[in-house]
């Protein structure tokens, strides 16, 4: 790899640990329960974007797959917490 990719790919990597720190402390900290959920949301895109920058940089589809995957789940997670949050209720 070019110098600047390098570059380029240990700053992505450390931007998204740091959000990542940042949403973890709101999640523990957060004054309501809507911001708890909405950390976690946060939290579930940057473990995603974490993958792909190591599908990136390692040159492996596996880590693209399982950004996929930690998408869905993130999705499915959130709106089955706000339908709680909301209704007090997932299944009805």
């Amino acid at each position: 790899m070019t110098t600047l990719l390098t570059f380029s790919m240990g700053f992505a990597f450390a931007c998204v640990i740091l959000a990542m720190v940042f949403c973890f402390i709101r999640l523990l900290m957060g004054p309501a329960s809507q911001d708890r959920i909405l950390a976690l949301d946060t939290l579930w895109m940057c473990s995603m974007m974490l993958a792909v920058v190591f599908g990136l940089y390692f040159g492996d589809q596996v880590y693209f797959e399982l950004a996929l995957l930690v998408a869905l789940l993130g999705f499915v997670s959130t709106v089955a917490l706000t339908k709680f949050l909301i209704r007090g209720e997932i299944i009805e």
